[in-house]
C-alpha cells in the first residue's frame, strides 16, 4: 500500500527535503519504483514551495502598493475591499 500523506512541512522543510530527493535522484542508485515515488514527492513539495512563495510574493505587493499610495496602512489580508473597489 501507498504511503500515507506527508504532513506539511514550512517553506524551508520543504526546500531542504527537495534537495535531498534531488540529490538522490542524481545518484541514480534507486529502482524505478523509487524514482518514481522520490518524483512524485518531489512535485508535492515544489507545490508547497510555489504557494508558499506566492503567498510572500502577494504580501510584498499589498505592502508596495500600500506605500506607493501614501497610505502605508498595513491592510488585513481577509479585508474584502483591499483592492477590489467593493
Amino acid at each position: 500500500m501507498a504511503k500515507k500523506q506527508h504532513d506539511k512541512p514550512d517553506f524551508e522543510s520543504a526546500l531542504k527535503e527537495l534537495e535531498q530527493l534531488v540529490d538522490t535522484l542524481e545518484n541514480g542508485d534507486l529502482t524505478l519504483e523509487q524514482s518514481l515515488a522520490h518524483f512524485e514527492r518531489g512535485v508535492e513539495l515544489t507545490r508547497i514551495c510555489q504557494t508558499a512563495l506566492d503567498a510572500a510574493q502577494q504580501k510584498v505587493d499589498m505592502l508596495m502598493d500600500a506605500d506607493a499610495h501614501g497610505g502605508g496602512e498595513l491592510v488585513d489580508f481577509g479585508d474584502s475591499d483591499a483592492g477590489d473597489g467593493q
